[in-house]
């Protein structure tokens, strides 16, 4: 498309406000989510499937965990809204532009056979009897618009009819049955089915990890703290930790000094973390709430003369140093301590008078604080024991749950309304009391008073046998309830007369639920130790584990999920973890296409589509234009890699082969397998197929590790389902290659070309079968440097250059080898080399792939080091041998591993690449980064400000290959000899020797250090690296003080593999005699005493 070329005055259109939508494009599979799957949480409406919720920040289209209660808004492109300033809409590049976005395919992001029904079934099948004039049981082209258009209501579909019309034929015979329909309508949706169920799959390490516990009673709660560490606590107040693995890491007893002077130990009924203050929370048979420093264990201060026992314990803050503290008891009551100076207000309790060894505060000044600090709040809610309650900051309400069937499960809130008449009717009897004694009774009486909630401050659930255990997700907006009756309930927070959603499969009572919002999952234990994982959109179990298979014994006491590491403690008599079997994240902040290297890809100009094909067997459809997954289907060759992969003269159709030396011929918009192609008794690796038409006969041609050339008719009339090669040719058993075969090639009307590892290539004649050239490259560039043992021989591809054919004179054949260097063949006159040039980054690196342009001016070539060239072979080698390598256009690193195919798109000047770092990117033919597929963000090939240039892929960007060349990079030794470069180029005076001298002369001075000895006298001392490396293993300082001396104590010590230690190792030597001392002189002078005169 022509630039538009820029108006006189500035035009302001109003779509100016550019890229301003907030949602995430939705992961593949719930795009194409089909009407067979299990009825979901929310509208189970054809509409509702079409376009299911999205969630943002998802790591990848293809693996992303959704957001189901926020509905996505329809899928729409930007509407062209320019108005007609300056005649800017009535300009045939802006019409051209509407056009294009005003065609069905662009205004809907529904498929048509995504809106069919059953309804429409029946309704087309009547169609298609009626339509059918021909009385043959098939409709053509015409014949099936007309009957989609009619059954389904559509008007311009023009364009998605004739898709779906060609996918449904794929064997290109223009009239279709109504079997055929609905066989690709069964087997599309079949797959897309199990593609979906697949990513739902979940599943954990069995048996389970089981630990004896240094506890003696029943385990009352397990929590995880901030950084995964499980925290337990028992009724007599020990308390351990447990890291992921299971491993106990510290335990401690904090009632013991309590209870050493007591006959009757207390008990803990419950306990909380208070991790934002360092702190522990007990609940105690005494009436008591008490806090402990988490690091020491040492008491810090409690709350005491409570009404109550506290049977359940909760905390969470609400602000800056500010938190609420709940319990419930066995009144039914929720009780709240409200806090709004946390830090000031515990170390105001920690100076309070101490009982048994702890600072005591009563909760009678809790609730009367003078500086109203602190507040208590006391709400009868239940008719039962409170089993379990919580606050949630997203509800600013409490949620509590008990056994009582009418007060099941109740959301409330903390404060609760302003009730004018109570509080007059309080202010009014204590303003009436005269005697003082009486107004402090009046006033402590209301701290205890229970009251209750007004029924617009809260929502009562009605449960049948109560509820035990519950849990809620702010991001799916559902609460789960569990209980007596066995049945797990889903229910709207806001709506409390019906459950959204019954789960039954349990066979006990349930004893705890979690929600992982993150992944889609409710997790249900059972009283008899059974764990069921249910998927929550779709409302179905997933996973059930037994007893029989995690092999956890003993009643459960305690459970707890912990969100960070997936995994499930479980507490009887002992200590379980049951981990989840999670994949690991190796590309955690990188986009990825496949989850395996990719070896193939492929564009497809019928359907406008890539074709992307994996290490791990699976093949995936992406839509060119905007880079969205369409369709997946695994297991091609089962658990073999696919390794090569090109479509038929239609594009209808798609060929693979794999590891397992089969080939296969695919409906690949269903996933069908038309075809098996299979080699008698040999089962090596495909490396290369090609497609040839000749002589209106069609040809599947194939080469691999066999080291033959395999060939296979693709006719309609063989309804066989496993096809064999036709005989071999006899110059490939006589002459042919020796070595695995790694390339093929064909140009019409009759040339073949191969090539194998030993870097040999064979041209044939299609016709005949017989050899029409070998070709082999013995010259090598002086810089080359062999790094393989065989020399580098092998050549990965062949490349013909069809407009070059019928000239005899010219080069027709490119090769991306050996030993690195592209290399222009002439296959005429027994073969002859024109031209071989270095065609990689770096001479090490073998060329991986080639394509070239149709026209024959363009060739890009890949290395192993993932760098994309494009050179202009415009004439080049056209009239004869060339001495000097053609222009460089451009060079960029695309990958950061080796690239494994590319596929050039001439029509809209991008190219595509695979590489085995997992990723498909697509980028300009001038090397702007366009984006990955796999990728959230859309682009639109049309509208270069969606492409993501001038960014590039974050693994290229932090890989160290990526560094451009520098001379210090390049081995220079110093940069004085860079600086001095172009002195020493230019012939100036002095030879390199006597510069080397200088510069180790330079280097002696800069290290020499001047010393003043203890006679006045100046000398020099010169050290270099050698003397300081033996200093530091001389180690003089090993008794030295302050930081050497707290290293050589943080220090690392060596581990023990047994055998004898350094000590025993040591050798041993005699000591030799200390020489007796030479007897003094007998003469001295009185003037030189100590003989100084003789010594110097």
């Amino acid at each position: 498309m022509p630039p538009v070329k820029k108006p006189g005055r500035t035009i302001r259109p109003a779509s100016a406000t550019a890229k301003l939508e907030s949602y995430v494009p939705p992961s593949v599979l719930d795009d194409v989510r089909p009407q067979t799957a299990a009825a979901g949480l929310y509208d189970t409406s054809p509409a509702s499937r079409q376009a299911p919720p999205s969630r943002q920040g998802a790591q990848s289209a293809w693996g992303s965990r959704l957001r189901d209660d926020i509905p996505k808004p329809d899928e729409q492109p930007r509407r062209l809204t320019l108005s007609f300033v300056d005649g800017l809409a009535d300009r045939p590049e802006t019409a051209a532009l509407r056009a294009r976005l005003s065609t069905p395919a662009a205004s809907s992001g529904v498929k048509i056979e995504e809106r069919i029904n059953l309804e429409h079934l029946h309704s087309l099948k009547k169609s298609f009897e009626a339509a059918d004039k021909s009385g043959t049981g098939t409709l053509t082209l015409e014949e099936f618009k007309q009957v989609i258009k009619n059954s389904l209501g559509l008007k311009r579909s023009d364009e998605q009819i004739t898709a779906l019309f060609m996918k449904i034929d794929s064997l290109s015979e223009g009239r279709i049955a109504w079997d055929e329909f609905c066989t690709y309508m069964q087997l599309e949706y079949a797959e897309k089915e199990d593609a979906y169920l697949r990513q739902k799959e979940v599943s954990f390490h069995t048996p389970a990890a089981i630990e004896s516990t240094p506890h003696r009673e029943s385990i009352l709660r397990i929590d995880n703290m901030a950084d995964g560490i499980f925290v337990a606590v028992s009724q007599d107040g020990t308390i351990s930790f447990w890291n992921s693995q299971l491993e106990l890491k510290r335990t401690k007893t904090l009632m013991s000094d309590q209870n050493a002077n007591r006959q009757k130990p207390k008990w803990i009924t419950d306990m909380v973390l208070m991790q934002q203050y360092n702190k522990i929370i007990l609940g105690t048979g005494d009436r008591e709430i008490q806090f402990y420093e988490s690091s020491t264990f040492e008491p810090y201060c409690q709350v005491s003369g409570l009404e109550t026992v506290p049977l359940k314990l909760a905390y969470c803050p609400t602000g800056y140093d500010e938190c609420l503290i709940m319990y419930g008891d066995v009144d039914g009551c929720v009780n709240i301590i409200v806090i709004y100076a946390t830090g000031e207000t515990l170390r105001t309790w920690k100076k309070m008078p101490k009982t048994d060894g702890i600072a005591s505060v009563t909760l009678e000044k809790v609730a009367h604080n003078i500086n109203g600090l602190t507040k208590f709040i006391r709400w009868k809610v239940h008719e039962d024991w409170v089993l379990e309650l919580r606050y949630y900051e997203e509800l600013r309400a409490i949620i509590s749950c008990s056994n009582h069937e009418n007060t099941a499960l109740v959301i409330g809130s903390t404060m609760g309304s302003t009730h004018v008449e109570s509080q007059l009717k309080e202010i009014k009897e204590s303003f009436n009391q005269s005697n003082d004694k009486k107004g402090i009774k009046v006033s402590q009486q209301n701290y205890i008073q229970t009251r209750k909630r007004m029924e617009s401050d809260q929502t009562v659930f009605k449960v049948y046998k109560g509820v035990k255990t519950f849990d809620y997700s702010k991001d799916k907006n559902i609460i789960v309830t569990g209980g007596m009756d066995r049945i797990v309930r889903i229910w709207n927070p806001y709506v409390p007369t019906k459950p959204t959603g019954m789960l039954r499969g349990h066979n006990a009572p349930i004893f705890y639920l979690s929600i992982a919002a993150d992944e889609n999952r409710i997790y249900s234990i059972s009283t008899d130790k059974t764990v069921r994982v249910w998927d929550i959109k779709d409302q179905t179990c997933m996973l059930t584990l037994r007893p029989k298979s995690h092999k956890i014994r003993g009643d459960i006491q305690g459970c707890h999920y912990n969100r960070v590491t997936r995994s499930l403690a479980i507490a009887t008599d002992q200590m379980a973890l049951l981990n989840q079997r999670v994949r690991p994240q190796q590309h955690a902040d990188i986009v990825i296409t496949h989850k395996e290297p990719v070896h193939c890809c492929r564009y497809n100009a019928s359907f406008k589509q890539v074709v992307t094909c994996s290490d791990g067997s699976s093949v995936k459809l992406w839509e060119f234009e905007t880079g969205k997954p369409v369709f997946e289907f695994s297991n091609a060759h089962d658990d073999n890699a696919i390794t090569a992969m090109q479509f038929d003269n239609t594009g209808r159709r798609l060929i693979t082969g794999g590891r397992d030396g089969k080939l296969k011929v695919w409906n690949y918009n269903n996933g069908h397998c038309l075809k098996t192609l299979e080699k008698e008794d040999n089962d090596e690796e495909v490396t290369s197929i090609n497609y040839v038409e000749m002589n209106k006969n069609r040809y599947i041609i194939s080469v691999g590790w066999d080291r033959r050339i395999n060939i296979f008719t693709d006719s309609n009339d063989d309804f066989h389902h496993v096809h064999k090669p036709l005989p071999k040719w006899s110059d490939d058993l006589k002459n042919g290659h020796k070595e695995d075969i790694l390339a093929l090639a064909s140009c019409p009307p009759n040339l073949l070309a191969s090539a194998s590892y030993d870097g040999e290539i064979i041209v044939w004649n299609l016709v005949s079968g017989h050899i029409y050239c070998h070709l082999i490259s013995k010259k090598q560039p002086e810089s080359y440097q062999p790094c393989s043992l065989d020399g580098d021989n092998s050549i990965c591809k062949l490349v013909f250059i069809d407009s070059r054919v019928t000239n005899k004179h010219s080069a027709q054949l490119i090769a991306s080898g050996p030993r690195a260097c592209v290399h222009f063949w002439n296959v005429y006159h027994g073969g002859e080399m024109y031209a071989y040039f270095p065609g990689s980054h770096d001479s090490k690196a073998a060329i991986s792939s080639m394509v070239v342009s149709k026209d024959g001016t363009l060739l890009f070539t890949a290395d192993a080091i993932g760098y994309v060239k494009s050179w202009n072979i415009d004439g080049y080698c056209l009239h004869g041998h060339e001495s000097q390598p053609p222009e460089l256009i451009i060079a960029w690193r695309a990958h950061i591993q080796s690239v494994t195919s590319m596929d050039l798109v001439e029509e809209n000047n991008l190219i595509l690449t695979s590489s085995l770092d997992c990723t498909v990117r697509l980028w300009t033919i001038e090397g702007e980064y366009v984006g990955t597929f796999g990728q959230q963000e859309p682009w639109d090939i049309y509208n270069k400000a969606t492409y993501l240039h001038p960014m590039v892929p974050y693994d290229v960007l932090v890989d160290p290959q990526s560094l451009p060349t520098h001379p210090v990079l390049d081995g220079k030794p110093t940069v004085g000899q860079v600086i001095h470069a172009d002195s020493v180029e230019n012939g100036d005076d002095g030879s390199e020797e006597e510069e080397e001298e200088e510069e180790e002369e330079e280097r002696k001075n800069d290290n020499a250090v001047n010393i003043t000895n203890y006679l006045g006298m100046r000398t020099q001392f010169v050290y270099d690296d050698d003397m300081i490396h033996e200093e530091l293993k001389s180690k003089p300082y090993s008794s030295g003080k302050g930081k050497r001396l707290r290293h050589e104590k943080l220090k690392p010590r060596p581990k023990d593999r047994g055998g004898p230690n350094a000590y025993q190792n040591l050798k041993c030597f005699d000591l030799d005699d200390t020489p007796p001392p030479s007897a003094p002189s007998k003469q001295r002078e009185k003037s030189d005493p100590f003989d100084f005169a003789n010594e110097y």
